[in-house]
């Protein structure tokens, strides 16, 4: 036994007070540094938004270096399940009006983050404008649907994209041919922070103007979302203009639609924030959740979880629920907590390593962790449909099926469909690019009574492939597969080199 003057506790004290005196020259050195980056730029509204941007760096610096000093982590112990009224059924929610649906549509916004690249489906430029379905790209299929939903109640929901400085460029060239639509579309762009080496804690950035080709700037992440709408200028607009709610959600995710059941509950319940959960399954362990810690709602990521415990995290028993990052946002109450600055978001360390070989960190943030700071916040379990992210081509496989149908650029599961889940697939490294999946499916796949599908190897589709129940393909290495147009395979393992599949 240790006493609380003994050795151990000195050596606590004496090791907190020399993190401490670090953290204070790390602070104090990052902040010359910023200031050296600001007065490179002439006075003006560009200097004054890079101000902005480099002001929130800094706290969010001065967050991990306390975090850091601290060892702040999650007390497990005060980690509970939410309770009853922190995470609502989506099917207890009252039905709402025709004409109450407009008056609420009209003074909602649709917000799309926006700011991803397609490189892990080999593509160039915005993931958004990746073709997903009968050759319509995320943005075609979101103003549609957007388009849509203001001519059906003769409203004006505005899109607003969050663009990052590696999709900005593109996407405005892009948006253009929608101007004829019924659709106003507003840009604006989130903050671009400096690298820093992990070492030194130094920015890795020497000038402001340092082109981005050079790796060391980075957008930090969706959490960015509320200070870069406030420097954009667009937050005062839409309280200018009546606007009282945000539905914020991710481009790629086909299944976050506007859906008038939650806005209505969230005008009649006054909730500032309603986060969108749906259960989990296997495929979702590693997603954020929702738990009530001292009494409040928050969310839990896996980064923030002690090693011991991400077992835990993972059970599906346990916890039962993952965060959709579909989210509705009181815009008044975005404004209050900027201006009063309680935005205080977990800081998510992201290590990195540049062309060079030096390894650097960058410092994000998750926007649903913003739920903590908002009145009356809490989750609503909605059905899993509106969860359908295209992250791979996994996902695009299933998208392009005729598992889904379009109406007014929304996929619908197909009502032939006996089972509501989705099927399981997986396919291997010949089908990670959109280009070679494309080439290896020559035709719409059939997968209505599908369940799992693992496909390996040099596999090639052709039209009109039907697949039920339990379907492995494996090509081996020198091998090929080819399953001709028409092809029936039900609860059937292909392997070896296969050019004319019997049927």
């Amino acid at each position: 036994m240790t006493l609380a003057n003994g050795p151990s506790a000195r050596f606590s004290t004496a090791h907190q007070g020399f993190e401490k005196t670090k953290s204070n020259v790390a602070s104090r050195t990052m902040s010359n540094e910023l200031s050296k980056l600001i007065n490179m730029l002439p006075e003006g509204e560009r200097r004054d938004i890079f101000q902005a941007e480099m002001d929130n760096f800094f706290m969010l610096f001065n967050r991990y270096l306390s975090d850091r000093a601290t060892n702040a982590t999650l007390d497990w112990e005060k980690i509970k399940s939410p309770a009853p009224d922190q995470i609502i059924p989506y099917a207890k929610l009252a039905k709402t009006t025709p004409e109450k649906e407009s008056q609420l549509l009209s003074k909602l916004a649709v917000l799309k983050l926006n700011g991803g690249l397609g490189t892990t489906m080999g593509c160039v430029g915005p993931k958004s404008a990746i073709d997903v379905r009968d050759g319509l790209t995320f943005l075609d299929l979101t103003v549609r649907q957007i388009e849509y939903l203001n001519t059906s109640n003769k409203v004006k929901v505005p899109l607003i994209l969050m663009n990052s400085f590696n999709t900005d460029e593109e996407t405005n060239r892009i948006v253009q041919k929608y101007l004829s639509h019924e659709v106003t579309i507003l840009t604006f762009n989130q903050s671009k922070y400096p690298r820093i080496y992990k070492d030194s804690l130094l920015p890795c950035v020497k000038h402001a103007d340092e082109d981005v080709s050079k790796g060391h700037w980075y957008p930090p992440g969706h959490g960015d979302v509320f200070e870069s709408l406030e420097n954009s200028g667009l937050l005062d607009k839409l309280l200018e203009e009546g606007k009282e709610w945000l539905f914020i959600s991710n481009v790629d995710n086909l299944g976050a639609t506007v859906d008038t059941t939650i806005l209505a509950h969230m005008q009649d319940s006054g909730a500032e924030f309603i986060m969108e959960v749906t259960d989990k399954t296997k495929a979702d362990i590693k997603g954020g959740t929702l738990i009530d810690y001292d009494g409040h709602v928050r969310l839990l990521e896996l980064a923030q979880v002690p090693g011991e415990h991400v077992d835990d995290f993972k059970s599906i028993k346990k916890f039962k629920i993952f965060n959709t990052n579909n989210l509705w946002v009181s815009v008044k109450a975005i404004k209050r907590i900027l201006n009063e600055r309680e935005l205080q978001l977990d800081v998510i360390v992201n290590p990195k390593t540049l062309p060079s070989g030096e390894k650097v960190i960058q410092l994000e943030t998750a926007v649903g962790a913003a739920i903590k700071h908002f009145r009356g916040a809490h989750g609503i379990n909605v059905p899993r449909s509106r969860f359908l992210p295209v992250k791979s081509t996994s996902d695009l496989f299933l998208v392009t099926s005729d598992l889904y149908h379009l109406d007014h650029g929304q996929l619908v599961m197909s009502p032939k469909r006996l089972f509501g889940t989705i099927p399981i697939v997986k396919l291997g490294d010949h089908f990670k690019k959109v280009s070679d999946y494309q080439a290896r499916f020559r035709g719409r796949p059939r997968i209505l009574e599908l369940d799992h599908l693992t496909v390996t190897g040099d596999v090639y589709f052709g039209t009109d492939v039907t697949l039920k129940g339990t379907v492995i393909v494996v090509a081996n290495h020198g091998n090929r597969i080819d399953l001709p147009a028409h092809s029936l395979l039900e609860d059937k393992v292909v392997t070896g080199n296969l050019r004319i599949l019997d049927h």
